[in-house]
Formats: structure tokens, C-alpha cells, sequence
């Protein structure tokens, strides 16, 4: 009876200790989730060409001047740094750039917004890109939405254009 209640004992505070192991103190949600965008972007296709994973900010009744800058690099979302694999050698707004991973970053400008991708990775926002480390820097004319989103937003069309949009600005980057 005694290594009954021995067992019984050593088994229910195990449970206890195990619960307190295992109820870690997760983190509420990310008020900037994660988001992917792929292309193509049918699930059923494995074979990506494109595959950008970023965070999105919320403007939130603040302007879009105030969260990207003119003249400032911006981390192209929120949190870690967006960023955009290639599967293949393609031509990025004009740019030849070897398949591989990199961080994507722009510098808003008024009439246009120069889209950076970067060989260094695992970078938290901007703080610690090298522009040394710059594969390509590409011109974008600003394009002026009549809706406005909230949401800092990342898309790929059917012809492989990649669509990022915020507030009333929208950029469109053509792939190939």
C-alpha cells in the first residue's frame, strides 16, 4: 500500500511540475502579425518562384510621413526585417539578382521610393543594415490609391509584380 500511495504521490506532483513546465507564459498576439506572400500563390503549386514574409503595421489614425520618412531607410514592414527569397535568377525591377534569401528595405520618397534588397539577414528592423551588403537598389514611382489601407500590405500578381501597399501609396515592382 505504501508504494501505491509512494507511486500516487511522486505521479501527481510530477503532473503539477510537468503543468508548470509546460504552461510557459506565451506572449499575446503581435499587434504587427506576420504575413507571407508568394508567387504563384495557389497553395497546391510547391514549386514557388517568390516568397516574401513580413510583418504588417497598422496605421492606426497615424500618417504614413510619420512611420516611413522621406529619406529613411524603413524596414518594409514591422518588427524583423521583411524578407524576399527568389527560388530562380530573375530580374528585379530591372536588376539581375541571383536566386537566394535576402531583407528587403525602402526609403519613401514623394514621387518615387527606392527598394533595397540586402544580403545580410536575420536583421531586427533597419538598425543594423550595412549598405555594403546591398544587392540591388531599385527606383519606384509612387502610384496614389483611392483607398486607403490600413494594413501595410505585400501582394504578387499573375504576372509576377509585386504590389506592396500602405495608406494611399501603392508600389508596384515588375519580376522576370
Amino acid at each position: 500500500m505504501n508504494k501505491k500511495l509512494l507511486v500516487i504521490t511522486i505521479l501527481f506532483f510530477s503532473g503539477i511540475f510537468l503543468n508548470q513546465a509546460i504552461a510557459q507564459n506565451f506572449k499575446g498576439l503581435d499587434k504587427s502579425p506576420m504575413d507571407m506572400a508568394s508567387y504563384p500563390d495557389n497553395y497546391r503549386i510547391s514549386e514557388k518562384v517568390i516568397k516574401i514574409i513580413y510583418s504588417r503595421p497598422q496605421l492606426k489614425g497615424r500618417s504614413l510621413e510619420n512611420l516611413a520618412k522621406f529619406g529613411k531607410k524603413w524596414r518594409t514592414g514591422a518588427n524583423e526585417a521583411t524578407e524576399i527569397t527568389f527560388y530562380k535568377d530573375v530580374n528585379f525591377g530591372g536588376t539581375a539578382v541571383k536566386s537566394g534569401t535576402y531583407t528587403m528595405y525602402t526609403i519613401p520618397g514623394e514621387a518615387s521610393w527606392t527598394v533595397v534588397l540586402s544580403s545580410q539577414l536575420n536583421v531586427w528592423g533597419v538598425y543594423f543594415h550595412k549598405d555594403e551588403n546591398d544587392v540591388a537598389r531599385v527606383s519606384v514611382p509612387v502610384k496614389k490609391s483611392e483607398e486607403t489601407l490600413d494594413l501595410f500590405s505585400i501582394v504578387i500578381d499573375n504576372e509576377m509584380t509585386i504590389h506592396m501597399g500602405w495608406g494611399d501609396v501603392i508600389l508596384s515592382i515588375p519580376v522576370e
